[in-house]
């Protein structure tokens, strides 16, 4: 055959691998061709199931030869940079890396004797409240029935 017929069928099919890539179609790219001028709405972020990830590790790890992975990653239409940090997510911890995180800060754990502590706060805050109205109530009988009340030593000394 001829070089320059083998090199521009070369260069057609690289083109056209491109195009797919870039998923413009042979048709669309062509100079008589009339392209959709309506726009199109901005593409939505893509998400990744956990087992889908693990998956294609997995298929990815199965891949024994050259390019094979490339055709994998095309098939899919991810990344490399993708593969890569599935796996680094993978080996830091099978499932807990690949699994879809809460954002935002950690909650901080608590000590069980804080806890603990806390509600028996409560608890002592709410028996204080009822005094304070035992207390009030009585005060106010004794002025109505005009009985004087001796102060207690505590109140005396504020």
């Amino acid at each position: 055959m001829d070089r320059g017929l083998v090199t521009e069928m070369k260069d057609a099919a690289e083109t056209e691998g491109a195009r797919r890539a870039t998923g413009v179609s042979a048709e669309g790219a062509t100079v008589g061709g009339s392209a959709d001028p309506e726009v199109v709405e901005k593409a939505k972020r893509r998400r990744f199931s956990p087992e889908y990830r693990l998956r294609l590790v997995r298929a990815a790890d199965a891949c024994k030869g050259p390019g094979e992975i490339g055709a994998l990653l095309r098939r899919e239409g991810l990344f490399s940079s993708q593969l890569s940090t599935w796996r680094r997510q993978r080996e830091e911890g099978a499932l807990e890396g690949l699994r879809a995180r809460k954002r935002g800060p950690k909650p901080k754990a608590v000590d069980p004797r804080v806890r603990k502590l806390e509600k028996e706060n409560a608890r002592l805050v709410r028996k204080l409240k009822k005094a304070d109205a035992i207390i009030a109530f009585q005060k106010k009988v004794h002025e109505l029935l005009g009985i004087p009340l001796k102060p207690f030593e505590s109140e005396e000394d504020d």
